[in-house]
């Protein structure tokens, strides 16, 4: 089975102070570094082995960080370089996250060039990104992640948006989808924030716990409350089923679609198991998933191990198959277990009715908005096998 892995060049360096950031803590994992900066003799023992140890032909490269345009462009010129070393004839293609505030001309030629695809990282219109996605200096950054996108445009670059969805900007779904598409995006994604800190400083000095943590924890102020999520999924699901099914791709609804045509979600949180999306640091450390860079879950060191070997430890390969053995039993017997699967376990920590462990914290909001859609879903599934557009489902009109 292929694999992915998502590589964090800069750890977690960034030149931006999102309050919600789940990652810029990390950095507190390697005390007394001077430079988090993955470097040529890492960069080169990772791109040989990720290229030779994928089963197929095809090898996505999955750049992210912290801000990967810090270590600027020379460095992923050389990348492409050690990709073509030890491409063995395979498909290679590069995948980049960004915050946009570093985007310049050269840049987005680069990426034209060389046939990026480029994830944004947005929050809606400025008086709602800003409040979350300040720079160093506390100053919003709105202004110049719009003139990334410009620039983007202006060179052709194919590019998505992330959008994070927290505890303010959950009550503008409309507006925020009409944004969005203001922009010029067509291939969109809502990520729910979801956190806990700590009481006190967490084990090795992170305050954004694990799920199974057993201190004291409480949700963090920018956490969206799981209802105002299902409602913001709802609200923009009636709005894209009206007028813009395969103009506009949405992943939770494309999920969905993928789930009831019994084909793999696209995306881990909506799949059965998981296991299969490491993520790389710096220095080369090798963890079971972006979410869990945490010492219980390094799997080791690219230096000393290949990712296959890595990817059958028992201790990967549990934390894979928990992502279904250790739902509840509220869980599995659920009505939209087959689209939810439980969504993402980093999310666990509520209990369920009768006091089961291993709850989502978003599961109102989830259970909420696939009943709801479950209908609309069900009707493009019998479009498509019936060998019709699915996008015959914006001449209906029906309610669960």
């Amino acid at each position: 089975m292929g694999f992915n892995v998502l590589t964090k060049p800069t750890g977690a360096l960034c030149n931006l102070d999102c309050s919600y950031c789940y990652y810029l803590e990390k950095e507190n994992l390697y005390p007394g570094n001077s430079s988090f900066r993955m470097n040529e003799d890492t960069l080169e023992t990772f791109i040989r082995k990720y290229i030779h140890e994928q089963p197929g032909r095809e090898v996505v490269f999955t750049w992210q960080g912290g801000e990967p345009t810090l270590l600027g462009l020379e460095y992923y010129e050389k990348a492409l370089d050690l990709q073509r070393k030890y491409g063995s004839g395979k498909d290679i293609t590069n995948s980049f996250q960004t915050n946009g505030v570093l985007l310049n001309d050269d840049w987005c030629s680069f990426f034209k060039k060389n046939n990026f695809l480029i994830g944004i990282s947005i929050d809606g219109p400025q008086h709602l990104h800003d409040i979350h996605r300040p720079n160093k200096g506390g100053q919003g950054t709105f202004t110049k992640v719009m003139k990334g996108i410009e620039l983007l445009k202006k060179h052709g670059v194919d590019f998505n948006t992330l959008t994070v969805v927290n505890s303010l900007n959950c009550d503008y779904p409309l507006e925020i989808y009409s944004f969005l598409k203001s922009i010029g995006s067509h291939y969109i994604q809502f990520i729910p924030i979801v956190e806990r800190l700590a009481d006190g400083c967490g084990p090795h000095g992170l305050q954004l716990p694990l799920p199974d943590y057993a201190g004291g924890a409480s949700l963090a102020s920018w956490t969206v409350p799981p209802e105002k999520y299902g409602n913001f999924l709802i609200q923009v699901f009636n709005e894209w089923a009206k007028k813009d099914e395969g103009t506009y791709f949405i992943q939770a609804f494309d999920s969905a679609l993928a789930n009831e045509v019994g084909v793999p979600a696209g995306v881990c949180i909506f799949n059965e198991t998981c296991g299969y999306a490491l993520a790389i640091e710096h220095n080369g450390d090798v963890y079971s998933c972006d979410h869990y860079v945490y010492p219980e879950y390094k799997l080791g060191n690219i230096h000393s191990g290949g990712f296959k070997k890595m990817l059958f430890t028992p201790l990967q390969q549990k934390f894979g198959a928990d992502k279904y053995d250790a739902l509840p039993s509220q869980c599995k017997e659920c009505e939209v277990y087959t689209y939810c699967r439980g969504e993402c376990p980093k999310n666990r920590f509520a209990y369920t009715a009768t006091g089961e462990p291993g709850l989502n914290y978003l599961c109102t909001g989830y259970r909420k908005f696939f009943n709801h859609i479950k209908p609309y879903i069900k009707y493009m599934a019998s479009e498509l096998s019936s060998e019709r557009p699915p996008a015959n489902v914006m001449n209906v009109s029906f309610r669960p």
